[in-house]
């Protein structure tokens, strides 16, 4: 298990009141997979990765990180991670091959074996010409991947990537994501990423954890959040109103289908696998004397996900 923690909390303490930011969180990532950690704002999804990367001491609780405890053990478990921080960790007018030795000095590697690991880094993510370049003249996406490589050149098991692709342009976004999965298919490691685009967990992550409040409030594959919500939506324009009723009465009986919502011609409903109830539904309809003038199959997304679980967006601010 990379990663095993047990009622993990934290309180902010002020003179005024206390805060709590997280609130016995129980979490589990096992060797090889990619984890997406999402939460609306202020729902402890930072000062959760903070603790497990030794940032933040936990209130209470426990937590096993890359092998080592998180309490009596955190150099172990720095010395076992790669943390890339959302801000970056490159300055500006170094040079970004003495960026990526330093910070392999700074675990102790040689600065042969660092420039060796680090020249294969840069290769592995597509930096050809970036060695003796200023990290201020690099792209948003340069960048991004060689705060990457710096979380990779001492070589650890597990990597916690903290919103890698903000500010990112949809093809850097993307460019990024083949490198992401490629940490786990060709570098064996497990990745623990945070990320507000929900369309990059549904493409990257094996398993999503969700938090809200300080709590995780529903965990499983994207697909198995996705049935969780409310099946596939169906939707069927009709001829006219004797269609209409035809459709609904058809509708009701399906395995699994909530009631059908009506909209003049338009009849929509929720059920577990619309492409698979659909060719039943056509036949029946079919025989009714009542075939839609059209037909549409939605499949649940992540955001549908959201707003179920939390009833905010994953963007929205949390209320002052």
């Amino acid at each position: 298990m990379m990663i095993e923690a047990r009622g993990l909390s934290r309180t902010f303490r002020s003179r005024h009141n206390d805060v709590e930011a997280v609130r016995g969180v129980d979490l589990d990532v096992t060797e090889g997979e990619i984890v997406g950690f999402l939460g609306p704002n202020g729902a402890g999804k930072t000062t959760t990765l903070r603790m497990l990367t030794t940032l933040l001491e936990p209130t209470s609780g426990t937590a096993t990180v890359a092998g080592c405890d998180l309490a009596k053990d955190p150099v172990g478990v720095r010395r076992r991670i790669g943390y890339v921080p959302q801000s970056g960790t490159t300055y500006p007018e170094a040079l970004a091959g003495e960026e990526l030795v330093d910070h392999a000095r700074m675990y102790g590697i040689t600065t042969g074996v660092a420039r060796s690991r680090g020249r294969e880094l840069m290769d592995r993510f597509e930096l050809d010409g970036v060695w003796d370049r200023k990290c201020r003249t690099l792209s948003g996406g340069q960048r991004r991947r060689l705060d990457i490589a710096m979380g990779l050149i001492h070589q650890p098991g597990l990597i916690f990537l903290d919103e890698p692709t903000t500010g990112l342009d949809p093809q850097a976004r993307a460019n990024l994501w083949v490198h992401i999965r490629n940490l786990r298919d060709a570098l064996g490691a497990t990745v623990f990423i945070t990320t507000h685009y929900l369309e990059e967990a549904d493409a990257l992550c094996d398993r999503i954890l969700v938090i809200d409040h300080g709590e995780i409030v529903a965990r499983g594959t994207p697909e198995e959040l996705k049935q969780r919500v409310s099946g596939d939506t169906v939707e069927l324009t009709m001829a006219n109103a004797a269609a209409v009723a035809s459709a609904v009465r058809v509708a009701s009986a399906l395995p699994g289908a909530d009631e059908p919502d009506t909209d003049g011609t338009t009849v929509r409903f929720h059920v577990p696998h619309g492409g698979q109830v659909l060719p039943a539904l056509l036949r029946q309809l079919d025989g009714d004397g009542a075939e839609p003038l059209a037909v549409g199959v939605r499949r649940p997304t992540l955001d549908d996900v959201f707003l179920t679980l939390t009833g905010r967006s994953l963007r929205e601010e949390p209320a002052a």
